[in-house]
């Protein structure tokens, strides 16, 4: 069973590599939920999360979540002495803190570009997170964790990828130098070279010449005559 949990993460994080660029140390921000079905279940996050993701792993949160855990009090005490091992990331909500669910979801707008997988045993989170593409769930079930499959709306957006629908501009100008050096682009500017046909003298080069010589031969024949009446004359 642990052998094929791994062989789904291995295809699933394949999918996040190549088609979203997610690279180690990955980073995982993790939500009070999460932290308490760790505590229950007994999971040591830290030790086993990097060997379940294939690679290194940076465990963080936010200031929010600790601040939501502390206002819970003593039923959450356990999952918000977990938390605040991990690394705080900055969010935008310093002087008005607000829930944990809110904090995650404002820290992977504009496309998640930091990376974030998102653990958490929140259900609405997961849902709203879905809803974006690229956005790698974790979530613990029976005892273990696991990395949910790509959503509908990562599947989409990479098949749109895959039709060159959303081609990145750099790899448009790539293209487009590839096609040129083929010679399969004419540049601008670029005009056209006339062949130069090979042909026989100008017909009216002739006809001059032909001329020419017509009037050459008739100037004798006149003076010919010329002669002839002085002859008779005399």
């Amino acid at each position: 069973m642990g052998v094929t949990r791994q062989k789904h993460a291995k295809k699933i994080m394949g999918f996040y590599k190549h088609n979203f660029q997610f690279r180690e140390p990955f980073q995982v921000l993790l939500d009070g939920t999460f932290c308490q079905a760790a505590l229950r279940n007994k999971i040591q996050i830290r030790e086993q999360l990097p060997g379940y993701l294939g690679g290194a792993a940076q465990l963080c949160t936010t200031r929010c979540v600790i601040k939501e855990l502390e206002s819970l009090g003593k039923a959450l005490y356990g999952a918000k002495l977990i938390a605040q091992r991990f690394e705080v990331r900055n969010c935008s909500h310093h002087k008005n803190p607000v829930s944990g669910s809110a904090c995650l979801l404002s820290m992977i707008e504009d496309g998640n570009p930091h990376h974030f997988f998102i653990a958490t045993q929140d259900q609405d989170l997961s849902n709203k997170l879905k809803r974006k593409p690229g956005i790698p769930l974790l979530f613990i079930i029976q005892n273990t964790m696991v990395l949910d499959k790509p959503s509908p709306k990562s599947l989409a957006f990479v098949q749109k990828l895959q039709t060159n629908q959303l081609v990145p501009e750099y790899q448009k100008q790539s293209i487009v130098e590839l096609k040129e050096k083929e010679g399969l682009v004419k540049q601008e500017g670029e005009k056209r070279r006339k062949r130069k046909r090979a042909g026989g003298p100008n017909p009216l080069s002739c006809l001059k010449k032909k001329k020419k010589k017509t009037q050459e031969g008739q100037e004798p024949s006149a003076e010919k005559k010329k002669r002839r009446k002085r002859k008779r004359n005399r």
